[in-house]
């Protein structure tokens, strides 16, 4: 019998140190922001649309950072940097077709129809219910991002959801403390972190 629960005991380690290493693969310093909601600056670069996203980070080889908006249209698109002005976006133009890009434009993302699954963009458009335990959400990536990216946070809640987006969150606190903790990430430079029930993420919550 103890025996039998020692390997078990084995088995169960070195099945969650599997999981552990296959996501420490997937991993990647590249950040392929999935946006939500459309909200300013809004002028940016746009790179190309596609039907099915890419599988790989390495498809982006070329730039670091990449915001990704799905589309109504049934089309992903993929852009880079966000500009107050047309002329500054299209300062940054002539780069970003030199890095092998030669087809990309700049681009108004508030005429991108984003139906994006994530939450209000703040509190005010939302109930929020004192007892009720809740997240302020972060960032949302194509492919899952190493922790450090959010160094200035003590601990960072990871998920993959059905539209196989990573997203990353606050611990879950309670409505009465929900605001302050949105404003304290902002402040923090999460200038588009939201609040979201957290009933709708913990089931879908990496371990």
């Amino acid at each position: 019998m103890r025996n039998a629960l020692i390997i078990s005991l084995l088995l169960l380690a070195q099945t969650a140190g599997f999981a552990q290493d296959k996501l420490s693969h997937l991993r990647t310093s590249k950040k392929i922001v999935t946006v939500d909601a459309v909200a300013p600056p809004y002028y940016s670069v746009q790179i190309l649309a596609l039907k099915n996203p890419p599988t790989d980070a390495n498809f982006f080889r070329n730039l670091d950072e990449v915001f990704e908006y799905p589309c109504a249209d049934g089309y992903v698109r993929y852009c880079v940097g966000s500009y107050a002005t047309f002329g500054e976006a299209n300062a940054a133009l002539s780069q970003i077709r030199a890095a092998g890009y030669d087809e990309s434009f700049v681009a108004n993302i508030r005429r991108f129809n984003v139906n994006g699954s994530g939450g209000d963009t703040g509190s005010q458009k939302m109930k929020i219910l004192p007892n009720k335990d809740y997240v302020v959400q972060l960032s949302a990536f194509r492919y899952p991002v190493y922790l450090s990216f959010f160094e200035n946070v003590d601990e960072v809640y990871e998920y993959r959801m059905n539209d196989k987006i990573f997203r990353y969150t606050t611990p879950p606190v309670k409505g009465t403390a929900v605001e302050s903790l949105l404003r304290q990430m902002r402040e923090l430079g999460y200038k588009k972190a939201f609040i979201v029930d957290y009933e709708r993420y913990a089931p879908f919550k990496i371990e």
